[in-house]
Parts: C-alpha cells; structure tokens; sequence
C-alpha cells in the first residue's frame, strides 16, 4: 500500500536492535478494539496491548538514538491501523459467545468502539506519533463466514450485517476530521475500505478476477491479506468457507 516492506512483526525475538528503525508490526489475528474481541481463539493482541507494545518499543528506540532525534522519527512516521472488522465478526456477530449483540444496538456498539478507539490513538499521539492512516470496515456481509450462514440467497451478501457498519465508518470519518481539528500539525487519514472491496466486487475484471461468484472474489482476497508471522498466535489471516474468520487486525509504525 506504501510501497515499503513489510515491517518485522513485534513478536519476533529478532526485531530488536537497528531492525526497530524500519518499523514493526504489532498486528495480531482475531484482536479487535475491544479486548475480550477473539478471546475464543486464545492468546492475541488486543489494540490496548498493541499499544502497549508500541510504547514497549519506544523503551528500546530511546536507548538507540537521543530524545530529539526520537521525536522527530515519531513526527515523520507513519501509524497504519486496521481495526474494527473483528470486532463484528468475532465478537457482535457471534451471540452464542459473546453478549454485545445482547447488551448494545449496533448503533450503540459502533459508538462502544469508536470511544475505545479514540482513546487509544490518543494514548499513540500522546508519546509523538503524528501520521496516521485509519482504515474503515468493508463489506463484512458479503465475507464467506456471513454468507454461509444461510440469512441470504444465494449469490448475495447479507445486507443487514453490511448496513450496522455504516454507523461506525461514518463516525470514524467524523473521529478523523476531529483529530485533525483538534491536533495541527498532525495528520489523520480515513481510509474507504469499503468502497474500495465494494469496487472489486462490483468491477471485477478491472482488477485481474474473472469469476461468477462474489464469495470466491473476497475469499481470494482476504485469503491474501496480511501475512506477517506471529509467534504469540496463528500466523496469517484465514477466511474459512463455513465456520470461522479472524482477520489480523493491528498496528503498523513505518518510517
């Protein structure tokens, strides 16, 4: 997406040192904004522990260059977060395991983890990160775990799923403007998700697929995402056709 590598994932005992310099992801699969999000899989990295992992990283940073230069590489370094997917589908979408679909409206859900998440990307500028690019949720409806449980016709995503997510990417375009409003000389960028699998969905040859089925597009697609190893957790994303999907969810810090 940047044109950069992959930074070292966080949980490798050889990202120290010099390596730190380049960046380092702190993604985890199945974590989400909330922390009991994926807790059905075991051990993962919720957003409160990522960030805690960041600020662990700094600990290192601060012994390898002064508190000047430290600033100004947090200044010009770029926070890539991708959260809020998991959230839904391994947690709100799943009320035999978890009571928020219970206990919250999807409209009060969505305003759960936009607090949740304004607080932590406030903890992230707070020790000088001054970039980030926040990612919205796509079209989770249309995700082979919600088409296979039968609630729309075949060859169709589940509207209902894909209509809830509209309160959440609005409020976090909102959350955005409000950061930059709030923080000059910093900048915080919305990124459409949405839109974006929603056009390969609709447009499909424009982006290599030719297939007659939407759930082999995204199964496709998710199925390449993030690949980063982690030894904490299962290493990649997984887009099961039946029962289960945890999607990495996490922070990037790139210079």
């Amino acid at each position: 997406m940047l044109g950069v590598p992959y930074p070292a994932p966080y949980a490798d005992p050889s990202t120290t040192g010099a390596k730190l310099i380049s960046g380092v992801n702190y993604a985890s699969a199945a974590a989400g904004i909330l922390d009991e999000t994926g807790q059905h899989y075991g051990e993962r990295y919720s957003l409160s522990q990522q960030v805690l992992n960041f600020e662990s990283t700094l600990d290192h940073l601060r012994s390898l260059m002064n508190g000047t230069n430290l600033s100004r590489y947090l200044a010009k370094s770029i926070a890539v977060l991708v959260f809020g997917n998991n959230d839904y589908i391994n947690n709100y979408l799943m009320p035999s395991i978890y009571t928020s679909s219970y206990n919250y409206s999807p409209s009060e859900f969505a305003n759960l983890l936009l607090n949740t998440y304004a607080r932590q990307i406030l903890a992230l500028y707070s020790v000088g990160l001054r970039k980030f690019f926040l990612t919205g949720i796509g079209p989770l409806g249309c995700i082979p775990n919600q088409r296979a449980t039968g609630q729309a016709p075949a060859g169709r995503c589940v509207d209902y799923v894909n209509q809830m997510l509209g309160t959440y990417n609005e409020g976090l375009k909102g959350l955005v403007d409000q950061l930059n409003s709030n923080h000059p000389g910093s900048i915080f960028v919305y990124g459409n998700t949405y839109a974006a699998f929603g056009d390969i969905l609709n447009n499909p040859a424009t982006y290599g697929k030719q297939v007659t089925v939407t759930f082999n597009i995204l199964n496709a697609l998710f199925s390449k995402a993030k690949t980063n190893t982690h030894t904490h957790t299962r290493t990649h994303t997984h887009t099961h056709t039946r029962t289960h999907t945890h999607r990495q969810s996490g922070m990037n810090a790139l210079i």
